[in-house]
């Protein structure tokens, strides 16, 4: 099979390889799946140039966790799919040297997921890191029903489906973004509201929106440049859940406002949260495709060679949607 890989951290035009390796065979509880998309993620270009470890001291890293594509073998004790069915992975490449930019994968069949008809195979290579963070983002400290949500950072890959998230469960949804054209994208998750942070006094407009109550909870790509926004605008017993903080990694705390309101701070990573939680994101997620109830944006596609092309876009930033790989 056409796979790529490195054997050490690097850019990605001197380290990442094509090549052919051995098309694995799955074991009695794996399912083997012929890849059509593999998305290309912040944390897949990371873990390439070093910046994350890999999970494991040495070896061959084919990259990426999330893909698409149709069940080919199966394992003598699997019962969740059948051969033929097209089906979308995630967490593929977590402690792990075997990820989806090659045209097969082995898997253990929790990590494969049905994919409906009406999806494509890049639209399913965005169901991983994408749409199950931005479902624990919403999710994880209970029903949002009748509650208002900001998503910040709502035109990117996390915040478009975190707005979207909210809004299909009841939440009224504000949500920010950085420019007239990212407000614009921003627009099409559906919050009821859009504001764009470079121009607007975010505590004057939210307070302004929420008639002074100020917001539940709060989904964050920012959040040390965010959390003095956020703690004044965060009622009582609030929550912030943040996926990211990459402007100030080291952030500083306003600790008194977060305890006197009783704020709780929820960091997200996808790779490690509750096996619970994953399965519940991942029902989740089938149930909102098959009704076509989740909007998409592919915002680059490129063939399985030119993979080093597509994790220097990715780290170059500025794109809204998601990157795959097709192929």
């Amino acid at each position: 099979m056409q796979a790529v890989w490195f054997t050490e951290s690097g850019d990605a035009d001197k380290v990442l390889q094509l090549g052919e390796k051995t098309i694995p065979k799955p074991g009695p509880e794996e399912v083997l799946v012929r890849l059509h998309a593999s998305g290309v993620n912040p944390s897949d270009v990371k873990k390439r140039a070093g910046a994350q470890p890999a999970g494991f001291e040495d070896g061959f890293v084919i990259p990426h966790s999330d893909g698409a594509g149709v069940v080919a073998e199966l394992g003598g004790k699997v019962t969740s799919v059948k051969q033929g069915d097209r089906v979308w992975v995630y967490q593929a490449q977590y402690q792990r040297h075997w990820g989806t930019a090659a045209e097969y994968i082995v898997l253990p069949q929790s990590r494969v997921v049905a994919l409906p008809e009406s999806s494509s195979f890049a639209e399913g290579a965005c169901a991983g890191i994408p749409m199950m963070t931005a479902h624990r983002c919403v999710f994880s400290d209970g029903a949002v029903k009748d509650q208002t949500v900001l998503v910040t950072g709502a035109s990117g890959r996390v915040g478009f489906y975190a707005a979207q998230w909210a809004k299909s469960a009841g939440a009224r949804v504000i949500a920010t973004a950085g420019s007239a054209e990212r407000c614009d994208q921003a627009a099409g998750s559906g919050a009821q509201h859009i504001l764009n942070y470079s121009e607007a006094n975010l505590v004057d407009e939210i307070m302004d929106i929420t008639d002074g109550s100020g917001v539940d909870r709060i989904v964050d790509v920012e959040f040390g440049k965010n959390i003095e926004t956020s703690s004044q605008i965060l009622k009582t017993n609030g929550v912030i859940t943040t996926y990211s903080s990459s402007k100030e990694m080291q952030p500083t705390l306003p600790f008194y406002p977060l305890m006197f309101n009783n704020i709780t701070v929820r960091l997200v990573l996808v790779y490690n949260m509750p096996e619970t939680a994953k399965r519940a994101a991942a029902e989740d997620i089938t149930n909102m495709l098959s009704q076509e109830k989740l909007r998409h944006r592919i915002a680059e596609s490129y063939s399985l060679d030119q993979a080093a092309l597509a994790h220097q876009k990715v780290e170059a930033g500025g794109l809204d949607g998601c990157v795959v790989l097709e192929f």
